[in-house]
Formats: structure tokens, sequence, C-alpha cells
């Protein structure tokens, strides 16, 4: 049985219903009130007082105050995330197939027509964010990607956030953060068109009013704080596997971290290890590096790799690294996680900024459902069915209406009565009766 050395003690109680009230107070007045709601709550939440439509100028300024280096950075990311939304496109087609003799059905894939990315700005500059969410849109044939991002006061948006989402290929831009500017995405206003579907992470009331749009708008995913976890037995190196654990609480206080291991020298220099690490970190990351740790922060000591195996699906990270011997194995076996990092040589900030695969991942669990987002979430999957053959339709009717009448559906079945009533005279031509 699993032996926790660290038990959790959890968070102060939550005041996700006073977000939720807020939020919804706040939505109401935008969908009424539009720009004029949404440029009030910029000036007095972000100190924002001029146009939020980022125009071509201010792109190239932003372009121009760059170094080259990070330009270079920036457009390499770019490069391994566009190519990996390419190859998960590919593996998506339209196809069709005759069921029966003249009974043919299929399937198309449609982009969608509108998108909205948020890409945070507040205490980090997520550039990653902006190539993350926009890139595979553009990679899925979204017509019309509006991005916004938080201003700073008499700024605007951070220079390489701009220069990310102007490479990534959104189509509009919008320096708004907050409930207004994930409102601005899904009223269609400031000369966006209304979004289909919203992405990207966000603080909690981003989160929200995402939640509470779901439904007519579309949503990557409920997301949660941000987690991680380590698998590591006897060959792992302690320093590495504590700073993997470090590094990922600093997203936040409320960002849970764990270790999943069978070797108890290992799992004791981790934590060990680990304030230490914390505790060198500039502020603010080192006081919330250290916050996570201590509220959230778990090793888990287990009898073999069977069991390490089976705390992970159970626990169903967002972020899972393996820092064990036999990754094969591992591969294979683990069921539950929004990506997976195999190898030491691997890290988890690797997927975050820079490797290829999307970093927008299922927290709090959810990765027992349900995987990040892809090119795939952009794109509609659906149906067509045509019928060419007489016989075919006769008995496909005859099959309906029969099954409509037992489940007590008699206008359904009228609707097949009446397709068998025309097909007759067909059929007495073909088979002469």
């Amino acid at each position: 049985m699993a032996l926790s050395l660290k038990p959790v003690p959890g968070l102060p109680q939550s005041t996700d219903r006073d977000t939720a009230d807020t939020v919804q107070v706040m939505l109401a007045r935008l969908k009424e009130g539009r720009e004029e709601a949404a440029l009030d709550y910029a000036q007095r939440l972000d100190g924002w007082e001029g146009s939020p439509v980022v125009n071509p100028d201010q792109i190239a300024r932003a372009i121009r105050a760059i170094p080259d280096g990070l330009k270079r950075d920036i457009q390499w990311a770019h490069d391994n995330i566009r190519r990996f939304a390419e190859a998960q496109r590919g593996t998506l087609s339209e196809m069709e197939i005759e069921l029966r003799p003249g009974l043919w059905a299929g399937q198309r894939v449609i982009p969608l027509r509108s998108c909205g990315a948020y890409v945070p700005g507040g205490r980090y500059a997520h550039i990653a964010s902006a190539l993350m969410t926009i890139t595979t849109a553009k990679v899925a044939g979204v017509e019309n990607i509006t991005a916004v991002s938080p201003p700073k006061p008499g700024t605007g948006i951070h220079p390489a956030i701009l220069y990310a989402m102007h490479l990534a290929g959104a189509d509009r831009i919008l320096a708004m953060g907050g409930v207004q500017g994930v409102a601005a995405m899904a009223y269609g206003l400031f000369g966006a068109p209304p979004a289909d579907i919203l992405v990207g992470p966000g603080n909690a009331f981003v989160a929200e009013a995402k939640r509470q749009l779901f439904g007519p708008v579309g949503i990557d995913m409920f997301a949660g704080p941000t987690d991680s976890l380590v698998i590591a037995d006897h060959t792992a190196d302690p320093l590495t596997v504590a700073w993997d654990l470090a590094g990922q609480a600093e997203h936040g206080a409320n960002s849970p971290v764990w270790l999943v291991t069978d070797d108890e020298a290992l799992a004791r220099e981790v934590l060990r290890l680990v304030p230490d690490c914390a505790a060198s970190l500039p502020s603010p990351n080192r006081e919330a590096a250290i916050a996570a740790w201590e509220n959230l922060g778990e090793v888990i000591l287990c009898e073999n790799r069977e069991e390490m195996a089976r705390e992970a699906d159970r626990i169903a990270p967002e972020h899972l690294h393996v820092q064990a011997t036999d990754l094969d194995w591992w591969k294979s076996r683990l069921t539950a996680y929004g990506s997976l990092f195999l190898g030491a040589e691997s890290t988890v900030a690797f997927g975050d900024k820079a490797a290829g695969p999307n970093h927008v991942l299922p927290t709090s669990g959810a990765a027992s459902y349900t995987g990040g987002l892809s090119v795939h979430k952009f794109l509609k999957v659906v149906t067509w069915q045509r019928v060419t053959e007489a016989s075919a339709g006769a008995e496909l009717a005859r099959v309906t209406a029969a099954i409509s009448r037992e489940e007590g559906m008699e206008g359904h079945a009228r609707t097949a009565d009446i397709r068998l009533d025309a097909l007759r005279p067909r059929l007495v031509a073909v088979n002469g009766t």
C-alpha cells in the first residue's frame, strides 16, 4: 500500500461562490453594455484608457523592441508547435462508406469559423500560451482568430506576447484582460466576430467566465490550477527531481506537486532538497513555490513500479514526468495524464514552452477522462448520409418504422412510411412485384 511521507494539509475554504457571482454580474453587464461596459472595466480593473484594438504600428513597434535572439527563440518554438499541430491534423480525415448497397454514409471535417484565444499577462509574460493556442487554431483552418491579453497601464501588451500573437497568426488582437477580455471575444466586441470557441488559460475569473459562457460558446476545458507529478526510482537524481517539483510549484500556492517513488532514500532526500530549491528562487516566485510545497506538496512511497503506476493513474495529473528505468514500459502502462514526459533528459518546462505538443492540458484529475488542447478541438467532425438505391431505402424505412413504433414514436414511424410508399413503384419496376 502506498504511504504518504508528507500529508497534504489542504487549502483554505474556497471562495468559488464569490467568484461565480462576480463573474455573472460582469457578464450580464458586458452583454448589455457591450463596448462601453468593456472599456469601463478595462479602465477600472486594468488601468487601461486607450483603444483596446492593437493596430499594425503597435505590432511593428513591439517587434522592433524585441532582441533578435529572443525573436529567433520564439520562432523556433513556434515551428515545433506548428509542425506538431500539422501532424495531428493529418491523423483526422474525411471518409465515406457504403454500409449496404445503395446506403451511403460519411464524415466531413470542418474548421470552426472563429476562435477567441486568451493569453495571460499578469505576473508572468506567457509567450508560450500565445503560441500554443493561436498556432493550433491556425493550423486547423479557423477563419478568424481573435486574441486578447491584459495590458499594463501606459505600455499595453508585453512586446514578446504581442510578437508571439502576430507570429502565430492572430487576425485581431485586443489589449484587454479578465472577464471583459473573454466577453469581448464571446460577444463579438470591437469588430471581432463572436467566437465559436474560447481557449487559453487564465486566472479564476477568466476560468469562471468561460465556464458560464459554455454552451452557446465552446471552450477548451474547465481548467483549474496547474499540477505536476514525478515518478522516480533509484536511478533518479534527487536534485533534478527536487528542481522539477519546485520549478512547477512556482506557478502558485494552489498548484499541487507530487513525487511517487519506490525508493525511500530518494524520497527523503527530495523532501530535504525541495525547500532549499524553492527558497533560492527570486521573489515572488519563491513565496509561491514555498506555499505550494508546504500546502500541497506530497511524496508517496510505493512498494513497486506497478503500485507507482496505479498511484499516478489515480491522481491523473496534468503533467506526468517519469524518471525511471524501462521507459517503454511506463509509456505503455500509464493511462491518465495530460502530457507525458519520459526520461530525466526531458522536463515539464520543455513542454510548457517549446517542445511542440500543446501545453493547455486537463487539471484537477480531469486527465482521467480527457486529453489536452489539440488541433482537433478546432475541427467539427460531422456526418452525412444518402440513399441511392430503392431496395436500401425500403429496408431502411421498414426497420426505422418498426423500431419507432416499438419506442412509441409514431411520428417518426410515419416519416419512414411515407418514403416506403414513395419507393414502391420503383421496387415494382425493378422486381416485377
